[in-house]
């Protein structure tokens, strides 16, 4: 269960970062950034790879590299749907 919860955490903290990176912010306050966090590890880790600090399983870097990618993506895509209306 502590594993759980510092997984979340570290998602949480990776999601932040990742949001203040992009440009347009994630929206949804810490849940938001937690799944930021979440999918941003699984994208980093799948362009970039496993390198430099893990902690909790997160390669650190990629995961928020990841996670700036992911907000970025939702920012255009958001836009975008807004522009159409």
């Amino acid at each position: 269960m502590l594993g759980l919860l510092i997984t979340l955490l570290i998602a949480i903290v990776i999601g932040m970062i990742g949001s203040a990176i992009a440009p347009g912010g994630m929206p949804g306050g810490i849940i938001g950034a937690m799944i930021a966090g979440l999918v941003g590890a699984w994208i980093g880790h799948g362009l970039f790879g496993s390198w430099g600090p893990i902690i909790a399983d997160f390669a650190i870097v990629p995961a928020i590299i990841g996670a700036a990618i992911f907000v970025f993506l939702l920012t255009l895509i958001s836009r975008g749907l807004r522009s159409a209306t």
